[in-house]
């Protein structure tokens, strides 16, 4: 474990060259420890070099999309997995590349990567409940969504953002703009480990979880929250000195925490299940 983590450290150590599809795939190591993460990369290159193929030399940025769409959706199939949308395996690379099948934001990190290689500028968006795509043409910036390739109209966006804005009485118009702006690396890769924390709170897999929550300690290391939440993770499979040192460190960085009341809890709970042990 500790290797994988060390390796990942690696990838993310520097936002400017963070390798974004090398990074995301490396999630899958925590569920599949013999992942052959070369040869997964070597097949995303080997689809690449199939689609160089269909691309004429003189295609410009809309042909290319075009190109690539057919080839990626229709050829290869890439879909959202609507039968299983809360399956662990939609977020790791390694799976979504034999399934064919995933989530957005899986589906959009192989699409970047095969975008990026011949040449169309394309990034990601968090886009609230449904990651998207942003390509940069001549006639300027056309947002695609990456379970189809379908160009999205601003009223299909609004639509899309309405219950995640409704309720704060926002200007849903406004919101669709600032949240439009592309992602960083650091951010995508985010988002796929939450979606991954989400899962695994939900089904109670709580090594997966701590795993998880190892990465986004890593990734993110200005998030105390991350510290707090791994010092949860560390209680439910008793690890208490962790846990205790981790919610020791939040309240030590947030003593006015709203939840602070909650941790303090949990903290009395592991002082005094480690003061029994060592008497034991």
């Amino acid at each position: 474990m500790t290797r994988v983590l060390d390796y990942f450290s690696t990838l993310v150590a520097e936002d400017d060259s963070l390798p974004l599809t090398e990074a995301a795939l490396s999630l899958a190591q925590d569920a599949y420890p013999d992942l052959d993460l070369q040869g997964a990369l070597a097949e995303i290159d080997e689809l690449v070099v199939r689609l160089q193929r269909r691309m004429p030399d003189d295609a410009d940025i809309k042909q290319k999309v075009g190109i690539l769409n057919r080839f990626f959706f229709r050829e290869l199939g890439f879909a959202s997995n609507l039968n299983d949308y809360y399956d662990p395996d939609n977020s790791h690379l390694n799976v979504v590349l034999k399934r064919r099948r995933g989530i957005p934001i899986s589906l959009a990190v192989l699409y970047l990567e095969m975008a990026e290689q011949i040449g169309i500028p394309v990034r990601g968006v968090s886009f609230p409940g449904h990651f998207l795509l942003r390509v940069t043409t001549p006639d300027g910036d056309v947002m695609l969504d990456p379970t189809s390739g379908h160009s999205l109209s601003e009223s299909e966006m609004v639509e899309m953002l309405e219950p995640y804005v409704a309720s704060a009485g926002e200007s849903v118009s406004r919101a669709l703009r600032m949240l439009l702006q592309p992602a960083t690396r650091r951010e995508i890769i985010a988002r796929m480990l939450r979606n991954l924390k989400s899962t695994y709170l939900q089904t109670e897999r709580w090594q997966r979880l701590l795993a998880v929550q190892q990465r986004l300690v890593i990734l993110l290391p200005e998030s105390i929250e991350e510290v707090r939440d791994r010092g949860f993770a560390y209680a439910r499979l008793d690890y208490l000195r962790p846990a205790l040192e981790d919610l020791e460190r939040y309240l030590g960085d947030r003593p006015d925490a709203e939840d602070a009341t909650v941790v303090e809890s949990q903290l009395h709970e592991l002082r005094q299940r480690t003061q029994h042990n060592d008497r034991d």
